[in-house]
């Protein structure tokens, strides 16, 4: 039995035959860097920032619609990031059929002040977030247990997620090999099988992308339900200028700056969306929504068009570019740990 690292963790990768043990050999010039999917990824953006933007759009209505309030899903989710740590520290894997084969999970003991580091947010709100979890009977403290229990909140398999991210990480694949950077063919069914075989491993460096990425844009947007709603203004522009953004195959893709540059440039900005339309497809109050959007006009985030429709305002990609490009790379991370693991299986 050997040992390899994948991002500084442990693997363990044998063969056996009777009683005999033999080291697999990893050939590591097949194996990516964080900086080769991240260069791919902003060279390569006006080909996969569509899907990206409906990967995370989607994650985030589900974030919201557990419980109907951003936070107290991302407490969760911290608490069970968690507890995936230590089974990847002891090696242990279970698939996604064998994790969900119970409906709650015991999670390691936890501080306030950890999450609060971790979350960005302050003592008081997290404690009476946490309050509200308890009594709402989705964490429960049974002597020394703490029990997240899946049935107290809808939405918890990520059944849909694990298609979205799939079909993200083989577009990434696709690239990389175009680019020869990466020769493993893939297609998103294989990858798709892989993440739920490996689940508690994938969805760990799963959780440890989201968590940090979306409290990136919680620092710049100053809350979450405003990134959500910044983010369906932004979802829907980018489908309204996708033509312009598609390559014909006889030159290549945009690179991130170049794409934003066009979205900058506030093309399909008569074609916006109103806050009607925002709640409908988010389920988040239309008052929320109108006074959350007041608050990015003035930031001049946002604007409005003749027709009373928020669209994206050129001062949103120039102020928002500084963190993209710093948030980006925990998507690299991600996605280079999965393809990593899919060479060495």
């Amino acid at each position: 039995m050997g040992l390899i690292l994948v991002d500084k963790c442990p693997i363990w990768v044998c063969t056996a035959s009777n009683i005999n043990m033999s080291i697999q050999e990893i050939d590591f010039t097949k194996t990516l860097t964080d900086d080769q999917v991240y260069e791919t990824i902003m060279g390569n953006y006006s080909e996969l920032s569509k899907e990206w933007i409906s990967h995370q759009w989607n994650w985030m209505n589900n974030v919201y619609w557990s419980f109907k309030d951003h936070y107290k899903y991302m407490i969760v989710i911290s608490l069970i990031e968690k507890t995936l740590q230590f089974y990847d520290q002891m090696q242990i894997t279970y698939s996604y059929d064998e994790y969900y084969s119970k409906s709650y999970q015991q999670i390691e003991k936890f501080s306030i002040t950890e999450l609060c580091e971790k979350l960005d947010l302050p003592k008081e709100t997290v404690r009476r977030k946490v309050l509200e979890l308890e009594k709402d009977g989705v964490i429960t403290r049974n002597k020394k247990k703490i029990i997240i229990d899946r049935k107290a909140f809808p939405f918890v398999k990520p059944e849909n997620q694990i298609k979205f991210s799939a079909k993200y990480i083989y577009l990434v694949s696709r690239a990389l090999n175009r680019e020869k950077k990466y020769s493993k063919k893939l297609d998103p069914k294989m990858v798709e099988n892989f993440i739920r075989k490996k689940f508690t491993v994938c969805w760990r460096w799963f959780y440890r992308m989201q968590i940090p990425l979306v409290i990136g844009y919680h620092k710049f947007m100053k809350d979450l339900t405003t990134f959500h709603i910044w983010g369906t203004i932004c979802m829907n522009q980018v489908l309204n200028v996708s033509k312009h953004l598609q390559s014909d195959g006889s030159s290549p893709p945009l690179d991130h700056f170049a794409t934003s540059d066009i979205l900058i440039k506030n093309l399909g900005a008569n074609t916006g969306i109103s806050a009607m339309s925002i709640s409908d497809m988010t389920e988040i109050p239309r008052a929320t929504i109108i006074r959350k959007c007041k608050y990015l006009m003035k930031k001049d985030i946002i604007q409005m068009n003749k027709k009373k429709q928020y669209v994206l305002s050129s001062l949103n990609f120039r102020a928002i570019l500084p963190y993209q490009t710093e948030i980006f790379k925990y998507k690299a991370k991600f996605i280079r740990k999965v393809l990593n693991y899919l060479v060495i299986s």
